[in-house]
């Protein structure tokens, strides 16, 4: 079945469009230009501002035009991963997706519904004539991904809106009025590198879920970092290791699904066997909830430098002193992750080594807690780290009018509370807000599944529910 016939055929329309413009993070230009011929198109007073953010604005339709005014936000970018054996480039194709059951996914890469079904239905909102809603600004903003420069760049004055609906949540029962912020944190440091002086070894980690390192921290996923870590300590006091290269882990916001790393050691016949034991006990470890999860360890070759063991030797206890997962939980919203850290990337090569890590939390304090005993690891390890791009949390207010409005509408619709939440992921709603505090905001979006990974699907029911909910309220938007 084609995607254009499923219903609601206007916004799984639109995704297609969408999902054939390539729109990596931090290479937003097709995108830009096409959201923008889009309101164009239609007619619609349509705007970039300096960073790319594109701004569409459509008038109220009869009748509504007393009603408080509404901001309709999504982010372009989407996170761009693959399966080692797909060829497939993100700058250049779009995403070839498939229908499977009651679900919506890409062929071995994200599928990029976060955001793009918001995205795409806003523009179904944009670009209806039988849809009533009040004085509409929609709001697409760019790079969330990977540092939400679009949301930091968005200057006081340019929305009106008194109401602002996010549309980048995952779980269709959920309306969300809070998020945590975040900050990277990134260790750097450069070795000599020299001819190696003994056996090559290679080790992989592959066949791990991945996910949302904000929304899916809490569910005890491997980290291909981390399990790399744990097999590199355990040769240290048996062999001299020497690291020749590390290439593990991928984007900050993505829990690393795979990674290679390839060293020297006096003996490579006993340094697998060694390692093969403890192989064999994280297999175990994450049997219930990784049945995908390969670790190979084996000879091979090489023809790059390594850098000495003493240095080998700190890089490797700081891989395994790094803390990861759940920092602390919140003492305030039962089941809410309050501060977290992803070791997202780590690559060692010719000597250059670079430790990406996304701390997050909803409490500035605790999210610098977690990013200064990161750094006080690394400079003991006599490595360099910098913090950058943090951004802050959104403080939740459940009494807010439209909060109650959503939640009275849910139940009338559906026959169930809906759940009033925080999440752990890193929405704009909070760096928005402090350019626009007056302004109420709220977050939700159909149930979407794998989020920053290939196996990221979207639920087709539950698009149907998001997309009816969405269409009530703006009809019941309350007046000015």
């Amino acid at each position: 079945m084609e995607l254009s016939n499923i219903e609601p055929q206007i916004i799984w329309k639109n995704f297609s469009r969408l999902n054939a413009v390539p729109r990596p993070s931090k290479k937003e230009e097709k995108v830009i230009a096409f959201i923008k011929g889009f309101g164009e198109n239609l007619g619609l007073e349509t705007t970039v501002d300096e960073v790319g953010n594109v701004i569409i604005k459509k008038p109220a339709t009869a009748g509504m035009e007393n009603r408080k005014s509404i901001v309709l936000q999504s982010h372009l970018d989407m996170v761009c991963q693959k399966n080692n054996d797909v060829n497939f480039d993100f700058e250049t194709e779009g995403i070839k997706m498939e229908i499977d059951g009651d679900w919506v996914k890409a062929k071995g890469t994200t599928l990029g519904a976060d955001n793009g079904l918001g995205v795409a239905t806003i523009m179904s909102i944009l670009e209806s004539s039988d849809i009533p809603h009040p004085a509409l600004e929609a709001l697409f903003t760019i790079d969330e991904e990977t540092g939400m420069t679009g949301a930091l760049g968005l200057k006081p004055g340019q929305l009106t809106g008194q109401i602002l609906l996010n549309l980048d949540t995952e779980e269709d029962d959920e309306i969300d009025i809070g998020c945590a912020g975040g900050v990277d944190v990134t260790i750097t440091q450069t070795y000599a590198a020299e001819a190696s002086k003994g056996q090559i070894v290679r080790l992989e980690v592959k066949g791990l879920q991945g996910g949302h390192s904000g929304m899916d921290i809490h569910k005890g996923f491997g980290n291909a970092n981390i399990i790399l870590g744990r097999l590199l300590y355990s040769g240290l006091d048996n062999q001299n290791i020497e690291l020749v290269s590390i290439d593990s882990g991928g984007l900050r916001n993505a829990i690393p699904r795979e990674g290679v790393a390839i060293i020297s050691v006096r003996n490579a016949q006993e340094f697998i066997e060694n390692v093969t034991v403890l192989k064999k006990e994280i297999l175990e470890e994450f049997a219930a909830v990784e049945p995908g999860i390969q670790i190979n360890i084996e000879n091979s070759t090489s023809s790059d430098k390594a850098i000495s063991e003493a240095d080998s030797r700190k890089v490797i206890l700081t891989l395994k002193a790094l803390h990861n997962g759940v920092y602390r939980m919140s003492p305030d919203v039962k089941d809410l992750v309050e501060a977290s850290n992803n070791v997202a990337r780590v690559e060692l090569k010719g000597g250059e080594l670079k430790i990406l890590n996304l701390t997050r939390s909803s409490v500035d304090s605790s999210k610098y807690s977690v990013a200064e005993q990161l750094k006080s690891v690394a400079e003991l390890a006599g490595m360099n780290v910098e913090f950058s791009g943090s951004y802050p949390g959104w403080k939740p207010k459940p009494g807010s009018e439209i909060v109650q409005l959503m939640e009275k509408l849910y139940i009338e619709k559906f026959t169930e509370k809906p759940h009033v939440v925080a999440c752990h992921a890193g929405l704009e709603c909070g760096i928005i807000g402090a350019n626009y505090p007056e302004m109420e905001m709220v977050s939700f979006g159909p149930t979407i599944r794998g989020a920053h990974s290939p196996d990221e699907r979207a639920n087709i029911p539950s698009t149907q529910k998001f997309w009816s909910f969405l269409k009530d309220i703006l009809a019941n938007i309350p007046q000015k």
